[in-house]
């Protein structure tokens, strides 16, 4: 983990995330690399900067609720604060931040006080990491199942993937880090190799094996 290096946003340098090579595990696969957004998520500072760079995105598009999924809620508020202060069409409107559950599948639960918040609502879906698109895919799903019509995909780090009538917008692409790969544990070669596995990953962080 010695090895890690940084990844910037193009348009705000002020925005940065943290890559470390190795070998990790996931819930459902191993992968090369660690993509630590700890300081995003976690400062004020770098959330407020990757707020403003998702609502300057979606200026022109009608948002009541921004559903923010892997612990992105602050970044999410943020998003809000931007749109309700801008000229665009979201101005002085009062935007609701929500967090529903996800199953272990990553589908969305909607629960009985939340549901007003999707139903017949324009919804912006706001993530950490998007790299194949089928979380992303998985949440417009659920929201058009609980009624709610998605305008909107905002991710940090994420890969050249489309969803048939919803934009989708990156801070990061996959594609400035080439060598990350994702592998199933039954076919990971650093397994194979007997390499191992630095770091358990999930949505909180790593924590070192």
């Amino acid at each position: 983990m010695d090895e890690s290096f940084e990844l910037f946003a193009k348009r705000n340098n002020k925005v940065s995330i943290r890559v470390m090579p190795g070998h990790y595990a996931t819930q459902h696969s191993h992968v090369s690399h660690c993509v630590d957004m700890t300081r995003v998520k976690s400062e004020m500072g770098m959330a407020k900067s990757a707020a403003k760079l998702i609502a300057e995105s979606f200026s022109n598009v009608a948002v009541d609720t921004i559903i923010t999924l892997e612990r992105m809620k602050m970044v999410g508020a943020f998003v809000a604060d931007e749109f309700a202060a801008s000229f665009g069409v979201n101005r002085n409107q009062d935007i609701a931040v929500i967090s529903p559950e996800l199953t272990k599948d990553e589908k969305l639960i909607l629960r009985d006080n939340l549901l007003p918040y999707v139903r017949h609502r324009n919804v912006l879906i706001l993530t950490a990491t998007a790299t194949t698109g089928i979380t992303a895919m998985s949440a417009v799903r659920g929201i058009r199942y609980y009624g709610g019509e998605p305008v909107g995909v905002a991710t940090v780090f994420g890969g050249k993937f489309e969803i048939p009538g919803v934009p989708v917008m990156r801070l990061v692409g996959a594609e400035e880090l080439p060598s990350y790969a994702s592998y199933s544990p039954a076919e990971c070669p650093l397994c194979k190799k007997g390499v191992k596995v630095d770091a358990l990953i999930n949505s909180y962080g790593y924590s070192k094996i």
